[in-house]
């Protein structure tokens, strides 16, 4: 009962978001979802309504280490999507923490994302 009462307050709070962040051509939309287990990133062009480039802790190249659901998981998604948003060309964006609270796995994942080239 708990648990679904905190999954509407985050969608409540992530609608809120959503009203003032949208991404563009010019600066697209880094969305970022948590699971128990895994941590999920996409730069989103909402005008095309497009995936420029996406990352999770369940990527190929994400390997077996770190474990898929901590703080340094997060970070090296955070790097992965970095390097693949420059490879499209892809330097600034708009960030959506959507709905969590910017602490722990998502601030790793922004943080490691400013390191790696992207502006936001």
């Amino acid at each position: 009962m708990a648990n679904a009462q905190q999954n509407q307050a985050r969608e409540r709070v992530r609608r809120r978001i959503r009203r003032k962040v949208a991404g563009s051509p010019e600066r697209p939309r880094l969305a970022v979802f948590k699971s128990l287990h895994h941590v999920y990133a996409q730069v989103i062009d909402d005008g095309k309504g497009i995936t420029i480039a996406s990352a999770s802790s369940l990527d190929k190249d994400f390997g077996s280490e770190p474990k898929p659901g901590n703080v340094a998981a997060a970070r090296k998604v955070g790097e992965v999507l970095a390097r693949r948003a420059k490879e499209k060309g892809v330097t600034r964006v708009v960030f959506d923490r959507g709905g969590y609270p910017y602490h722990g796995k998502i601030k790793a994942l922004a943080d490691a994302a400013r390191e790696n080239g992207l502006e936001f």
